[in-house]
């Protein structure tokens, strides 16, 4: 990409003069729709992102948010999706780097990750060597600098064929006195280069992140793509530790989109100050590198810090006691944003135009429309197993397996479960994580299949006896200069905004990823959504049952419709979106205290692949159940709020959600390690190990 020419027109509007090369390559990219979002920013002021516990917003590299008296968390994702189809290991190991020091430049220490991914078809060879290529990536990096890999999910839509999208959240963990915020606070201190050298990788990542991507992508836009170093960024985190412990920083930025040029501009633009830089200055790994390449190189593992004059030798040690590159760059100032490069000016801007001066666009949007119930005529026994067997619905073990979750020995409840749940001992809480979205929801309706991904992720927090306290959100959407496209995504925002604000869960940061289209077209719109909660203690009801219990549905069934459901997926036919409740905040808060409660013997939300896909995955070798519904449509029904409850006491339950939501009793469990299950005149019957062989599709195909 280059400088458009309207833009280029408002840049010579301000500085009086045509921008230089480098000032024209700087506007190019923090004027992208990656880093302006010229396109999502009108709209996202529907989000409400205050709350009493909210500490630091939507703004800076992670929002900040108090768990109990004096510990916070950080919150933060961030998406890798073009860089991830050109390189699908490096593209994948970048995105955690980047995400982790966004949770170093708040002054937090990276205590789990949670990633969401989507592909294409599962049977495609260019999806199975994608998903290969990233679950590789997020493991390697993510297991060698220590910080567990806890959450996520992974869908597979035909959409995603030509884009896949790589979504990874991360939260730290600190105390009031840590907290470092990333606005450059007074003229006089020195801007502090610290980690890896610079190179040429990355270079235009900004830019290349806000255009469709081209048949040739895999092979023209590699220099593009960055790569990580995690020994590098594990050293990285441990001096961010030092640095705060002897309280060396003032201010501290990631070097991310637009590398050098992005953190260092923003970084006193937040502060409304100015900087200049000696380009020269930077630790440089490769020769003859110029002024351009210098400022907007993308390489890992770097932080930008504004330092005390008479800090920076201390700062100097600590880098050196961990081995990292450490050089000043610089000064804060009261006037523009300037950068020299061997005696000559490249750089002289307004930090604040720079960072914020790049105009929004103004789209239209065509509002979608759901179809109209035409269902097919389908046996059960087909239906279950296309659906209970299906990628989507199926165990995601292969993947998660390959995760360190348990490295930090915080993790109470891993991932494969409803939800993850940490033990934060600092404030004597269990926090409780919860990430992903489903396309085929916002495919068929977008507004209200955003709305049922905010519940359903509230739904998992409160199957593991937790309520909501914040989310972060991942806004994932093809081109939006097609009214199509931009209605879609204007469906997903209002949507999952809605659903937040009603669930009291501000929204408290995010990132927005458009131009996701290809040649293949643009993938559905992808509302990834982070979600914490929080809990007293952290122990937490299984999903697995118990075998000794009455099961119950809890919560409203939605009509059963089967819109966006895996059953029509698979089996072919239209329907409208499930109705959501009208009070889901009271069903969640309800659903938490049953789920805690001491009569409680297992708890699992239903969504994805509805009932039936719950049921499946809560029987064990030891532990069955004889289960009646209904219809196929109550059996496959994805209506999230709703959770199957076992329990030693009915009453209680049925007593709790008493004017909250209905109950419906559904059989028992049992000592069979079996599933029957009774549709109307139809009955099957599945024993764990052939239930176990539905759902290990991943495995069976992958190794």
């Amino acid at each position: 990409m280059s400088l458009s020419e309207p833009d280029r027109e408002l840049v010579v509007a301000e500085l009086g003069r045509e921008p230089t090369p480098a000032e024209a390559a700087l506007f190019e990219n923090l004027w992208s729709e990656h880093c302006a979002y010229r396109s999502s920013r009108p709209l996202l002021s529907a989000f409400d992102s205050e709350g009493e516990r909210v500490v630091v917003g939507p703004g800076d590299d992670a929002a900040v948010v108090e768990v109990g008296d004096g510990t916070y968390i950080t919150m933060g994702i961030e998406s890798h999706n073009h860089p991830s189809f050109v390189d699908p290991y490096d593209g994948a190991a970048t995105g955690v780097g980047g995400i982790v020091r966004d949770t170093l430049s708040m002054g937090a220490y990276p205590i789990a990750l949670a990633d969401s991914l989507y592909f294409g078809e599962f049977d495609r060879e260019h999806s199975r060597y994608l998903l290969e290529g990233v679950v590789e990536g997020i493991s390697d990096y993510g297991n060698s600098i220590g910080v567990p890999t806890v959450a996520g999910s992974a869908a597979f839509h035909p959409d995603y064929e030509g884009n896949p999208l790589v979504n990874v959240a991360c939260v730290g963990l600190l105390d009031d006195e840590r907290l470092v915020t990333a606005d450059a606070k007074e003229p006089g201190n020195k801007l502090v280069l610290v980690g890896n050298a610079t190179g040429r990788d990355g270079l235009g990542g900004a830019s290349f992140a806000s255009e469709d991507l081209s048949e040739d992508a895999e092979t023209e836009d590699r220099p593009a793509v960055q790569v990580g170093d995690p020994y590098t960024e594990k050293l990285l985190i441990e001096a961010s530790e030092a640095l705060l412990d002897r309280d060396l920083v003032e201010a501290a930025r990631d070097l991310g989109a637009a590398g050098l040029g992005g953190a260092s501009s923003e970084m006193v633009a937040k502060g409304g100050l100015g900087a200049e830089i000696r380009l020269e200055d930077v630790l440089q790994r490769e020769p003859n590198m110029n002024a351009l390449e210098i400022l907007l190189a993308e390489s890992q593992e770097r932080m930008c810090y504004e330092v005390r004059p008479e800090n920076v030798d201390a700062v100097k040690r600590v880098a050196e006691k961990y081995d990292l590159g450490c050089s000043v760059i610089g000064e804060v100032t009261e006037g523009n944003y300037v950068c020299t490069f061997e005696g000559e000016t490249v750089v002289d801007v307004g930090a604040e135009f720079l960072g914020d001066g790049a105009p929004m666009n103004d789209l239209p949007a065509e509002e979608p429309t759901q179809p109209e119930r035409d269902l097919p005529d389908v046996d059960l026994e087909s239906a279950v197993e296309a659906v209970v067997g299906h990628p989507n619905t199926a165990s995601k073990r292969w993947i998660y397996r390959q995760y360190d979750h348990e490295v930090q020995v915080r993790t109470a409840t891993g991932p494969g479960d409803d939800a993850a749940v940490l033990a934060l001992r600092e404030a004597e809480a269990g926090l409780a994580i919860s990430s992903g979205a489903e396309p085929n929801w916002t495919t068929v309706a977008p507004y209200e299949g955003a709305r049922a991904v905010a519940l359903e992720n509230a739904t998992n927090l409160a199957a593991k006896g937790a309520t909501p306290l914040a989310a972060v959100d991942c806004l994932n959407g093809g081109n939006p200069e097609k009214p199509d496209v931009y209605g879609g995504f204007k469906g997903i925002v209002d949507g999952l905004a809605d659903m937040c604000r009603d669930l009291g869960a501000p929204v408290v940061g995010g990132n927005v990823s458009l131009y996701n289209d290809s040649p293949s077209g643009p993938i559905p719109p992808t509302p990834t959504l982070a979600m914490t909660g929080t809990k007293e203690g952290y122990d937490a009801p299984p999903a697995g049952l118990s075998g000794e219990g009455t099961l119950l549905v809890v919560g409203d069934d939605g009509g059963n419709r089967l819109g966006g459901s895996e059953y029509l997926a698979q089996a072919g036919g239209t329907d409208r979106f499930p109705a959501l409740p009208e009070n889901p905040r009271e069903v969640v808060e309800t659903l938490a205290d049953v789920a805690d409660d001491e009569a409680t013997l297992a708890v699992h939300d239903v969504s994805h692949g509805g009932l039936a896909v719950a049921l499946a995955e809560m029987v064990t070798e030891d532990a069955g159940a004889d289960v009646s519904v209904e219809s196929v449509a109550a059996l496959f029904a994805e209506t999230p709020g709703r959770a199957v409850v076992e329990t030693t006491d009915p009453d209680a339950v049925r007593a709790a959600f008493d004017d909250v939501a209905p109950v419906a009793e559904i059989g028992r469990a049992d000592g069979s390690g079996a599933l029957a299950l009774s549709v109307g005149g139809e009955s099957v019957r599945y024993d764990a190990a052939e239930i176990a062989a539905l759902r290990d599709v991943l495995a069976r195909e992958l190794d």
